[in-house]
């Protein structure tokens, strides 16, 4: 929409020849985009007049060149709309995980400022220097798990040589001071740590004596010793491994669950809410636990907002429904307010936690909750509830449409300005002559 409206009212000319097809979209999106702080109508003019003239024989160029090109143009006319000032600082971020990302582990990648990033390796440091020379880690993990610290306010990473001696065995802020929601069957709380989580497995030798001769292949690949009676061959099969589920549905591997739990993870077990519904507005702690774990994220078809960060709506609202596990499900905000204020959306739910949505339209979808795509075995379905009344309609609302303070036109016009005063300021520190 920006692009088409910068073609229009900033760049007739190249608006002409895109339209012709003699220019890509690719170079309309980076001359729009680049020119963005460019406020004068002269300056616009010339140069749109001066694009015209040179774009079709530039022709194919990386992405780099092409800024570097449309940059000297704007320089020429008006400089303090140069977004090259401020571009490596603008570029920089901070992301969590990448498609490829292995389970039970997550990408962090990001552009610190320099002084954010020397102070985080100073922190990293201090957090490190309690760890003996016995932990099993190798140094890039050791790194990985200060991060983890860090992320949750701690001051020290505990470490893990075993030995009870060691003054910084205790457990770290990991386990004490922080909240993860992890969804596990109970078979999952009892497995062992897994020793090549803590430690370089090339250092943890597996002794001759525990290869037995059915592990070891022949020649030919095939396992050695004698054939395998039909009425053993179940117990040659996988076996059925317990599950443990982050709320935004990552995978925890049960042995990285146990090595949560050894550094002081606390466990608490989710109870079934009873078939009485609970007499007041805000659901219980216990109540408001179950519907998140049950649902696991947004409840809205497409939404994947984990449920930690969503709102607990009321599917019909009080006092009109219940405060109750079959009337109660997980909204994000943004959905919870689409839900409230757009008429012709409703919703339907079901005692098992399934909603029923059904758009202006006339459109319906079935939004089932996240628990059991990875729980089948597990029951959700709660009690089913009286046929409640229908809604008395009033106009007398708790809460109402969050409204802007600006609108989105004036909003924008007004980061362009501020973007602008701040490389004119840069522009005239340039200029000033140097001291004495």
């Amino acid at each position: 929409m920006r692009i088409a409206v910068a073609l229009g009212d900033r760049f007739p000319r190249m608006a002409a020849l895109f339209d012709e097809g003699r220019v890509s979209s690719r170079l309309i999106a980076t001359i729009t985009w680049r020119a963005l702080l460019v406020l004068d109508d002269e300056a616009l003019r010339l140069i749109d007049e001066e694009l015209v003239q040179r774009v079709t024989e530039w022709g194919p160029m990386s992405a780099d060149k092409l800024e570097q090109a449309i940059d000297t143009l704007i320089e020429r006319y008006d400089p303090g709309a140069l977004r090259r000032l401020r571009e490596a600082v603008r570029a920089r971020d901070v992301g969590l995980g990448k498609p490829d990302d292995e389970s039970g582990t997550v990408s962090l990648w990001g552009r610190l400022l320099v002084a954010d990033g020397a102070a985080l390796k100073k922190r990293m440091k201090y957090v490190l220097s309690g760890v003996c020379a016995d932990d099993p880690r190798t140094a890039g993990q050791l790194r990985s798990d200060a991060m983890g610290v860090i992320a949750v306010l701690g001051d020290r990473l505990r470490c893990q040589c075993g030995n009870t001696d060691c003054p910084a065995s205790a457990p770290d802020a990991r386990g004490a001071n922080t909240v993860v929601y992890v969804l596990a069957d109970k078979a999952a709380l009892e497995a062992e740590p897994d020793p090549y989580l803590s430690g370089d497995h090339d250092t943890i030798p597996i002794p001759r004596e525990q290869v037995t001769s059915d592990d070891e292949p022949d020649a030919s690949g095939d396992h050695g010793g004698a054939p395998v009676p039909l009425e053993q061959m179940d117990e040659r099969k996988p076996k059925k491994k317990p599950t443990a589920v982050l709320l935004d549905g990552g995978v925890v591997p049960t042995p990285l669950l146990a090595e949560l739990i050894a550094n002081g993870a606390k466990v608490r077990e989710l109870t079934m809410p009873c078939d009485e519904p609970e007499p007041r507005y805000r659901p219980s702690a216990k109540l408001a636990a179950f519907v998140r774990m049950r649902d696991m994220t947004c409840m809205f078809p497409g939404c994947e907002r984990p449920a930690e960060f969503c709102d607990i709506d009321h599917t019909t609202p009080y006092p009109d429904g219940c405060t109750h596990a079959s009337n109660t499900k997980c909204l994000c905000r943004i959905h919870h307010l689409l839900k409230t204020f757009w008429a012709g959306w409703s919703d339907r739910q079901l005692p098992d936690g399934s909603v029923v949505w059904t758009t202006p339209s006339g459109l319906s979808y079935t939004s089932r909750p996240g628990s059991q795509l990875f729980f089948p075995h597990w029951n959700t379905t709660t009690a089913e509830l009286a046929p409640a009344a229908a809604a008395s309609a009033t106009t007398d609302r708790g809460v109402m449409m969050p409204r802007r303070k600006r609108t989105r036109a004036a909003q924008w016009a007004r980061q362009i300005r501020a973007e602008r005063a701040r490389n004119e300021a840069h522009l005239a520190e340039r200029a000033k002559p140097p001291p004495g």
